[in-house]
C-alpha cells in the first residue's frame, strides 16, 4: 500500500516588510520588548485589497505544482488550512480552485480549520487518501492573512507583534519506495480550555460560561444571540484575537515534545535520528525550549519566525520549504514537523524525504 510524499513545495510571503520599529508607531512597544518575548524581528504583510488569503495560497500552489512537475488540471483534490478565510463562507478551497483555474474539473476541496496545528492536520489527512487510492496528486495549502484583522493599538499589542501573512503549499503523491514518505502523524486535541486562544465574535454562539457561572470576557447572557456583530462588540474591540500567552507557552512545551517523541516510538526511531526538525513558528523562545529537550544541534531546526512571524497554518511549509531551498531536508533526510495551536490541538508528521 502506497504511502504520501511530498512531490513538490512551495511558499510566498507579502513583499512589504513591517519591522518591530515600525509598529511602534501604533503601540507602545519596542524591538527590544517584542525580541526578548518571541524572537521576531519583522514579519510581512499583504496588501490591502489587493492580497486575500486565497491569492497568497494561489502563488505558494503554483510553485508547489510546478515543482511537482505536474499541472493545475492533474491535481484532483484540494486542501486548504487556514483560520484567516476571504470569507466566513465558504472556505478558501474552491476559492483556490476558482484562482488556479481549474473548476472544469469539479474536484473535491477541504477546508481544515485545525489554526496552528493546520497543516499538520491536512498532511495526515492527505496521507490517508493517498493510501486508500482515491487521489494521485493532492494539493495542500497553508495560508494566512493576519494583518487584516489584529489591533494595533497598544491594547492589542500581546497579539498583533506576533503574527504575518504568508503561504505555504505541498502537492502529496503515491510513495512505493519502502521508508520514505510519510512514516506517520499523530493527532489530538482538548477542548478545555479553547476560549484561551480564541477569536470569539462575531460568532454562532449562544454565550459561553465558566463553572463559576462568570461569562467570558464581561458578557451577559441577554446580549448572546441577538445579531451577529453587536455594537456593543464594536464599542468595546471584541473583534479581536485574546491570547492567554502564559497558559499557551507553558502547554505547548509540553504537548510539543510529547508528540514528538509519540511519533518517535511508533517508528522506531529517537530524537538524535531526526535530520531536521520543522517546528510551528509559535514563539522562538518555544522552538529553542524543544531544541534543548531534544538536545538537538542548531543545524538540526529550522527557525525563521525572525523574518515572518506566526503564519500559523503556514508556518511549516513556509519553513519547510525555506529550508529544503536551502540546501537541508533533502532526499533520504528524516524530517519531524510539529505543531501546537488554538482549540488546543497540536500534531506531529515523521518524513523521510
Amino acid at each position: 500500500m502506497a504511502n504520501g510524499k511530498i512531490a513538490g513545495m512551495g511558499f510566498y510571503v507579502p513583499e512589504r516588510v513591517v519591522t518591530n520599529e515600525k509598529l511602534t508607531e501604533y503601540m507602545d512597544t519596542s524591538d527590544e520588548w517584542i525580541q526578548e518575548r518571541t524572537g521576531i524581528k519583522e514579519r510581512r504583510y499583504s496588501k490591502r485589497h489587493e492580497e486575500s488569503t486565497t491569492s497568497l495560497g494561489a502563488k505558494a500552489a503554483r510553485i508547489a505544482i510546478e515543482r511537482a512537475g505536474i499541472t493545475p488540471e492533474e491535481v484532483d483534490f484540494i486542501i486548504f488550512a487556514t483560520l484567516s478565510p476571504d470569507y466566513y463562507f465558504p472556505g478558501c478551497g474552491v476559492l483556490l480552485q476558482r484562482e488556479l483555474g481549474i473548476t472544469k474539473t469539479e474536484i473535491g476541496a477541504l477546508d481544515i480549520r485545525n489554526q496552528c496545528s493546520g497543516f499538520v492536520y491536512g498532511l495526515s489527512v492527505a496521507d490517508q487518501y493517498i493510501r486508500s487510492g482515491m487521489y494521485k496528486n493532492i494539493l495542500l495549502v497553508g495560508a494566512e492573512n493576519h494583518s487584516m484583522g489584529l489591533d494595533f493599538t497598544t491594547r492589542g499589542r500581546n497579539v498583533s507583534v506576533i503574527f504575518g501573512d504568508g503561504a505555504g503549499a505541498v502537492v502529496i503523491q503515491p510513495n512505493e519506495e519502502e521508508g520514505k514518505g510519510i512514516l506517520t502523524s499523530k493527532l489530538h486535541s482538548d477542548g478545555t480550555y479553547a476560549e484561551e486562544l480564541a477569536l470569539i465574535n462575531p460568532g454562532a454562539h449562544g454565550g459561553y460560561f465558566r463553572e463559576d457561572g462568570e461569562a467570558y470576557f464581561g458578557y451577559e447572557a441577554a446580549e448572546f444571540g441577538k445579531t451577529f456583530v453587536t455594537q456593543k462588540m464594536l464599542d468595546e474591540a471584541m473583534l479581536f484575537p485574546y491570547m492567554n500567552g502564559q497558559l499557551v507557552f507553558k502547554t505547548a512545551v509540553v504537548k510539543f515534545i510529547e508528540v514528538i517523541h509519540e511519533a518517535l516510538a511508533s517508528t522506531g526511531y529517537e530524537a538524535q535520528d531526526i535530520d531536521l526538525l520543522v517546528p510551528h513558528q509559535a514563539n522562538l523562545r518555544i522552538s529553542q525550549f524543544i531544541q534543548k529537550k531534544l538536545r538537538l544541534a542548531d543545524e538540526r531546526i529550522w527557525n525563521n519566525i525572525q523574518r515572518y512571524g506566526n503564519t500559523t497554518a503556514a508556518s511549516i511549509p513556509i519553513a519547510l520549504t525555506e529550508a529544503w531551498e536551502n540546501g537541508k531536508a533533502q532526499e533520504g533526510d528524516l524530517v519531524c514537523l510539529a505543531a501546537f495551536g488554538s482549540g488546543f490541538t497540536w500534531g506531529s508528521v515523521l518524513i523521510r524525504m
